[in-house]
């Protein structure tokens, strides 16, 4: 039988708002005191805009096998540095050497930050990555299932649907803010621990820190 898989994907995911997200968390960490940064604070945003460059040239150039591993290492250094922060803040709570304004302010932060974070993750890992979901077309199994995989979702041009990045960022922000992942459904074990991860990272800044802070005021 004849393979009737494309092999170029007929409508590729725009790039830019993971673009815009990288760039975000980069400069949102700028925000938080040095105290709460693991090395300089420009460090993170200076890495991730050197990365960027050959992350853009290279998938422009349909060299998608490297463009993934360069996406692997962005996403590896804005996780570290959520869990450099974080860390920090956590280990200087008790001296309560942060103001309470600065301490909410950093909590907000990191809690932005967290969202961005996991939803770079779900994006890049999910059904073999965004590469691979453009050239498959039809989004029908993956890690998640969304309303819209559903054979009687009203939506216009089921056949062609497939997640883009916002609606991993959907994801994430309700998996932060209402600690599940509500209307969509993790199928997969490694989308569980993640989201789960992501949801204690929640629940420790908005009911241990900003509480804390609260408190202080």
């Amino acid at each position: 039988m004849r393979d009737l898989t494309p092999k170029e994907p007929v409508n590729p995911e725009a790039r830019w708002p993971v673009l815009v997200a990288v760039l975000g968390i980069g400069g949102i960490m700028l925000a938080l005191p040095h105290t709460l940064v693991v090395g300089p604070r420009w460090l993170l945003l200076a890495l991730v805009l050197v990365l960027t460059v050959p992350t853009t040239f290279l998938h422009r150039a349909g060299l998608h096998r490297w463009d993934r591993i360069f996406g692997y290492v962005i996403s590896t250094l804005v996780t570290l540095s959520l869990a450099g922060s974080l860390l920090l803040l956590i280990l200087r709570l008790p001296s309560k050497a942060e103001a309470p304004g600065a301490l909410l302010k950093s909590a907000t932060i990191l809690w932005v930050t967290n969202i961005i974070v996991f939803a770079m993750w779900y994006w890049r890992l999910d059904a073999g990555g965004p590469h691979s979901r453009d050239v498959r077309g039809r989004h029908t199994a993956g890690a998640f299932f969304f309303p819209q995989m559903m054979d009687s979702a009203p939506i216009e041009n089921p056949q062609a649907w497939r997640p883009r990045f916002v609606d991993y960022l959907f994801l994430a922000f309700n998996t932060s803010t209402a600690f599940s992942p509500t209307d969509t459904a993790i199928l997969s074990r490694w989308a569980k621990v993640l989201c789960m991860i992501q949801s204690l990272i929640s629940l420790s800044i908005v009911a241990i820190l900003a509480s804390r802070a609260v408190g202080m005021l």
